[in-house]
């Protein structure tokens, strides 16, 4: 039996922190159909878990977090067959995009075009030192196809997001922390301890009040301020009388950690 090309593993007390592996490190996790479909079918499967309280994206491979399309298999491929793949592509990086609880990227070595493009599609990036990322993709006659042109000109604006796409440029660690592209920037090889700090942190929190306050920016970061405030106060309304409110302020009083209903 082949090796899975995405895993799931899960961490901490009750397993809440889940970490999505990226793995297949002969081909630095350049992602191929079946790799696309895996990583589609590992969210789908994250995302209708409830007691999942937060994702860490990481990779398998010391060189690389993603190094893109595998553009050895799209070479084979007629203009039908790319047809055919662009679904497949979408579902795997929207499956990212979407997952109701909040993720972050672990990212070492090179994340490339689509590579980039899984930690953009993550509410937070921190890096290794020694990564490098970049959107190359009109270098060879495409344009970056996983969110690239939407996520990174909202991360960062326009001009910023211009120059990454338009000259195809790669950027060190640094470099990237200054540009806003990623969040963080920790020593070589210490990516996934520090984002595993980060997710546990969240997991620490009321599971109703994560999800529901990254639904509510999420669904307000491209309205106006007014449609804005009504979403946050249906988001609050669905929090404020949970059995996680109860809880939390009833732990508060009491002077002791909360135990989440998550509901």
């Amino acid at each position: 039996m082949s090796e899975p090309l995405v895993r799931i593993e899960r961490h901490g007390v009750g397993g809440h922190v889940a970490e999505l592996v990226l793995d297949r490190p002969e081909a630095m996790n350049a992602v191929s159909t079946a790799m696309a479909r895996a990583l589609g079918q590992a969210t789908s499967e994250l995302a209708a878990d409830p007691t999942v309280r937060a994702v860490v994206v990481t990779s398998s491979s010391p060189k690389a977090f993603c190094v893109g399309a595998d553009l050895k298999e799209r070479n084979a491929l007629t203009d039908e067959e790319l047809r055919a793949q662009r679904p497949v592509a979408q579902a795997a990086y929207r499956g990212v995009l979407e997952l109701p609880v909040p993720v972050v990227a672990a990212v070492e070595g090179y994340a490339l075009g689509g590579g980039f493009e899984i930690a953009l599609s993550c509410d937070l990036a921190v890096c290794g030192a020694a990564a490098v990322v970049g959107l190359p993709e009109v270098s060879v006659g495409v344009i970056p196809g996983g969110g690239g042109t939407q996520l990174l000109t909202r991360r960062v604006g326009w001009s910023r997001a211009a120059r990454m796409v338009f000259t195809a440029e790669r950027y060190d660690a640094e470099q990237a922390r200054q540009l806003g592209v990623v969040d963080e920037v920790v020593a070589a090889g210490a990516a996934r301890e520090r984002a595993f700090e980060i997710a546990e942190r969240i997991a620490a929190n009321s599971p109703v009040g994560v999800r529901n306050a990254k639904a509510a920016m999420r669904e307000g970061f491209d309205t106006d301020l007014d449609a804005g405030l009504r979403i946050e106060d249906r988001y609050w309304a669905a929090t404020a009388f949970s059995a996680d409110r109860a809880e939390g302020v009833a732990a508060f009083n009491q002077k002791r950690k909360p135990v989440w209903p998550g509901r």
